[in-house]
């Protein structure tokens, strides 16, 4: 499937959904809110595609949403709860464009260089793995607009990063350095450029890759869970996601594959 400002990238079991906007700084537009699902489902629906990696073409990851779409959002309704339901919905879409990566069964991870601004923040809350370049600066910028971040980095970041990191920086609306990130644990590596922040993400994603993606999924599932659960709930959903799903050919595989002293050859079944 083609897209306007999104290009799909396949190597082996690695996929790069690059936003691909480098002349606006990668500014989301209409479509790619509609289109980033719709590719996302792509790649999902890939069986040789274990990994993902969300990259920016050019000098941003990106600047967050296109303004111009964003000053189409006001309602059009007459009455004040139609307009009231009319943003409800608009919001709930737009959320769905963030949640697509948190929900997805594959691994995804974050390569943002340069400008990581607004819905930026949000999408990468929404990956498993985020690294940056040195030059990577975040923000939660929708409060320097005149606005409460909705669309996921709320919810999310207090879980990465704690309530306090993410109390200023939703406070301030002020921009963030990668180092900065790095120590608060926004993002797990700092690369020096964008050549060596790819090379990095491309060396991670290829290992998940080697590993069985019935267990890569578990692994992501089981982590989720236990962010809104107590330890005993989260450890009996481990227990119940084992049941499941533990006895597979990719675990007979990997017994094999010991025994035999070779490299083993998943196949998520």
């Amino acid at each position: 499937m083609g897209y306007e400002h999104l290009e799909i990238e396949r190597d082996g079991g690695v996929a790069v959904l690059w936003l691909n906007r480098p002349e606006k700084l990668n500014a989301l537009s209409e479509d790619m809110w509609d289109d980033i699902p719709l590719a996302i489902g792509d790649l999902d629906a890939d069986r040789s595609v274990r990994v993902i990696i969300v990259a920016g073409r050019g000098r941003a990851f990106t600047v967050g949403i296109d303004i111009g779409m964003l000053a189409s959002l006001q309602p059009t309704m007459d009455s004040s709860a139609a307009a009231s339901k009319q943003i409800y919905q608009e919001v709930k879409r737009l959320q769905h464009t963030v949640s697509c990566l948190a929900e997805s069964p594959k691994p995804v991870i974050a390569a943002v260089q340069g400008y990581c601004l607004g819905a930026g923040v949000n999408l990468i809350s929404a990956c498993d793995i985020r690294l940056a370049a040195a030059d990577a600066i975040f923000s939660i910028r929708e409060t320097k607009m005149g606005l409460v971040a909705d669309i996921g980095a709320l919810q999310r970041l207090p879980h990465i990063v704690g309530t306090a990191v993410t109390t200023e920086m939703a406070l301030t609306g002020a921009d963030y350095d990668a180092r900065w990130a790095f120590e608060r644990g926004l993002v797990s590596a700092v690369n020096e450029d964008f050549d060596g922040l790819i090379e990095r993400a491309r060396g991670i994603a290829a290992e998940i890759a080697a590993n069985s993606p019935l267990v890569t999924e578990g692994v992501k599932r089981v982590i989720a869970a236990g962010t809104s659960r107590s330890i005993d709930e989260g450890l009996d959903y481990v227990a119940r996601w084992n049941s499941a799903f533990l006895m597979s050919n990719d675990l007979v595989e990997a017994l094999s594959a010991f025994t035999e002293k070779r490299d083993p050859d998943f196949t998520g079944t």
